[in-house]
């Protein structure tokens, strides 16, 4: 900081839109606007060469984008924080960002006042999220985790659907009775049932198996 001031730097590769946040936070009194960059690899180099307290990142610039200069001013050591502040709010874009280690995700409808109180909350270490993005967030974590069976499993499951008891199953995979159960208890764990019919209803409905038309 400087005079009590957040240094920042604004990184976007459109003028125009960098410009403007520029001239948005040029007037606001605690933060000195010390550099600017048009790619991800001029945002690393700035920041390695002025420090700033937080870097304001586009994600899509070309040259470098704004995840891997996330990744690369974060893995550096620099107590610099990054703050995404772009247009792209879908799922791959959120996610990446904050993996790479970005501790905030802006969209660029944030009024100015709203993007003063994150930068300083940012160089304050704080999670910083557009509530579009955060609604997002709490979305995905929300959803089922995915889940993989193996072709076996599959096997088995199909059988199950199928109306076959274990012993039949085995027949018809030509493995043990006692497989078949191995199966099935590795099937209910991945699904987290407790029975074979509701083995069979999530899968369904997963859409791990599949049942032909009538």
């Amino acid at each position: 900081m400087t005079d009590g001031r957040l240094r920042i730097i604004v990184v976007d590769d459109h003028t125009v839109m960098r410009a403007g946040v520029v001239a948005l936070l040029a007037s606001e009194p605690t933060l000195d606007i010390v550099g600017e960059a048009g790619d991800g690899r001029e945002a690393v180099e700035l920041v390695g060469r002025l420090r700033p307290d937080v870097a304001l990142l586009d994600l899509r610039m070309p040259v470098m984008d704004g995840v891997a200069a996330t990744e690369r001013i974060v893995g550096s050591g620099a107590a610099t924080r990054v703050l995404v502040l772009t247009t792209y709010d879908t799922d791959a874009d959120i996610e990446h960002a904050i993996e790479a280690g970005a501790i905030g995700y802006l969209l660029k409808d944030t009024t100015r006042d709203q993007l003063v109180d994150a930068i300083h909350a940012a160089a304050r270490g704080e999670t910083v999220l557009a509530p579009r993005v955060a609604e997002k967030l709490v979305a995905r974590m929300r959803r089922p985790a995915p889940v993989t069976l193996t072709a076996r499993e599959i096997d088995v499951l199909d059988a199950v659907a199928d109306g076959l008891s274990n012993a039949d199953i085995g027949r018809r995979l030509v493995i043990a009775e006692a497989t078949v159960k191995t199966h099935l208890l590795r099937i209910f764990a991945k699904l987290d049932v407790s029975d074979r019919t509701h083995a069979v209803v999530v899968a369904l409905d997963r859409g791990l198996i599949s049942r032909p038309n009538p």
